[in-house]
């Protein structure tokens, strides 16, 4: 249910910069989102659509980037994507990997209407 505070923090977002530009209409959000974020974007669009009712951002596009999740391995320091649900480091095969991307959320940019 994390989705439901992080939408409001997304609408609140793109709600202000909106206003700072004078903005009637906010016609798209496009957000960047990592596979370690644990963020469902179908969720995230259920309750934008519920929250967003009744501002300049009703009937929005909300657009999704995804970030693939990458480790960096503490024994050798190879950085590396994961392959499915092995994260051992492809390269001296330890499993000690330390997140280094994947874990992004944020508003990368808000196309508007003048």
């Amino acid at each position: 249910m994390h989705e439901l505070s992080v939408t409001r923090s997304v609408l609140e977002i793109a709600l202000a910069h909106a206003q700072r530009v004078g903005a009637n209409r906010i016609q798209r959000i496009n957000l960047v989102v990592g596979d370690l974020s644990g963020i469902v974007g179908e969720s995230v669009q259920f309750y934008f659509d519920f929250v967003s009712r009744g501002t300049p951002a009703e009937g929005a596009e909300l657009s999704f980037r995804h970030i693939p999740a990458q480790f960096r391995c503490h024994s050798c320091g190879a950085v590396y994507e994961p392959e499915g649900s092995d994260w051992s480091c492809p390269l001296c095969g330890e499993m000690e990997p330390e997140p280094v991307g994947g874990r992004e959320l944020l508003v990368e940019s808000i196309e508007v209407e003048k």
